[in-house]
């Protein structure tokens, strides 16, 4: 995935590519939760929340803003405090796989030697 320190620094272009990559994967990953957190809160609230008020909930949990309608059912009350523990573990994630580009090249221009530049 990576080059080795060994190698020379990739290209502007194609670290650009890689950056984008990357950034297309993170958002992905938060894509991906929100719908888990939006299908959750829809379907397992009672009442049924609507769609735009579940993605709402979903959003706002993600963001670690906590739920905005108030849970009735126990079921629901478990989902979203598993979901919230998800959420804090998938937004860290993607912000991890967002930045590890950014962290590489910075390490890897610290161990290339000055000819290579």
């Amino acid at each position: 995935m990576f080059e080795h320190k060994s190698q020379k620094v990739i290209s502007r272009p194609h670290f650009q590519r890689r950056v984008i990559k990357y950034a297309l994967f993170a958002l992905t990953m938060i894509g991906v939760s929100w719908w888990i957190g939006a299908l959750g809160y829809h379907y397992l609230t009672d009442p049924h929340l609507s769609w735009v008020d579940s993605f709402y909930n979903a959003a706002m949990i993600l963001g670690g803003m906590g739920p905005v309608d108030p849970l009735q059912s126990d079921i629901a009350k478990i989902f979203a405090s598993l979901y919230a523990l998800f959420s804090g573990i998938t937004f860290l994630s993607a912000t991890s796989v967002l930045f590890a580009p950014f962290i590489h090249r910075f390490f890897h221009l610290l161990h290339v030697d000055n000819a290579d530049r």
